[in-house]
């Protein structure tokens, strides 16, 4: 699928976004290209206060009823910024498919807001179970609400393309697809490396990749810890990046993980670790200053805590293009 052809530019309006912040300031250049997930405890505050960012990022899922006070602020947010919505739902490595009615909510939520972009992960949630009754067995479908990792295999390639095809399809435009923090591996001898089984999913759907910079650094972390890698974690995350081909990643992800001695956690609880910062700091010099989001799910803290994280992720953008704006 060619994603010249699957509608508006998902630049567009992100620039846009930052058309107000026209004074040339490092702020507002970094400004345009960084976003914070909006929350709930926070709707009120946003509401008071005109928030300089590029864009912000809300769960797909908590607004696809069709009216009700989360849709109204939706559509209130949408009036002055950029909006990203990320799905935690689609599970687009699920070998039964995409949920129909998930995916007709999905589009009519994007024909009411127009999102900047719209993003999965490659996960399965979606699986086939027998239903004992008293009539003969019955095939249905359990979704696991969570995002389960799958293997990266030329079978699993195969269904995750059709799946996001399907999704472009409908939605008539290009998806992100975010790389996972997993806890597991798969032990098969038609593995492929991460890094090269989602750049064929970009060369083979015109998707980008959600770049999850925290997902990187955890899985390396934890691929050390259990002696399945030696390398420093840092340069570890940072070789993954490599192998990436230009133009693959649209939009990084950004965020804290829980360290428990044993066991890295992608809990999204905390400020963004050093290790983190450093990987972002490659991504940036490998593929230029993307839409950069800050996310933070559990133990939500201020609503200037998240600024002042996305202050941080703008102050790396702009030591990455100052000195080319100078030359």
């Amino acid at each position: 699928m060619n994603r010249m052809h699957l509608g508006i530019d998902p630049n567009d309006r992100a620039a846009a976004a930052g058309a107000d912040h026209a004074d040339g300031s490092n702020a507002a250049r970094g400004a345009a290209q960084v976003g914070i997930g909006l929350r709930q405890p926070h709707y009120r505050e946003w509401a008071e206060r005109r928030v300089a960012l590029g864009f912000v990022e809300v769960h797909s899922e908590n607004f696809f009823a069709d009216g009700g006070a989360a849709l109204a602020v939706l559509e209130g947010v949408r009036e002055t910024h950029a909006v990203s919505l990320h799905g935690v739902g689609l599970a687009l490595g699920s070998a039964v498919g995409i949920d129909a009615w998930h995916l007709e909510r999905l589009a009519r939520l994007v024909e009411r807001i127009e999102p900047v972009r719209v993003s999965d992960h490659a996960c399965f949630a979606r699986a086939p179970f027998v239903k004992a009754s008293s009539r003969p067995a019955q095939a249905a479908v359990f979704h696991a609400a969570d995002l389960l990792p799958i293997a990266f295999t030329p079978a699993s390639l195969d269904i995750l393309c059709t799946n996001v095809d399907r999704v472009q399809e409908r939605l008539r435009r290009s998806i992100l697809v975010e790389n996972l923090s997993a806890y597991l591996s798969f032990n098969d001898a038609e593995q492929m490396p991460e890094p090269v089984f989602f750049s064929e999913l970009v060369r083979r759907t015109g998707c980008s990749l959600l770049l999850d910079v925290n997902n990187l650094v955890v899985n390396a972390i934890n691929a050390q810890r259990d002696g399945l890698a030696s390398a420093d974690p840092v340069p570890a995350a940072c070789a993954f990046i490599d192998v990436l081909p230009p133009g693959a990643v649209g939009e990084f992800h950004l965020a804290g993980y829980c360290d428990t001695g044993s066991l890295v956690i992608d809990d999204h609880g905390s400020r963004v670790h050093a290790p983190v910062w450093a990987v972002y700091e490659h991504a940036l010099a490998r593929f230029g200053a993307l839409p950069s989001l800050i996310e933070w799910d559990t133990d939500v803290p201020s609503l200037d805590v998240l600024l002042d994280e996305a202050a941080r992720a703008a102050r790396r953008q702009n030591a990455l293009t100052a000195p080319r704006a100078a030359a």
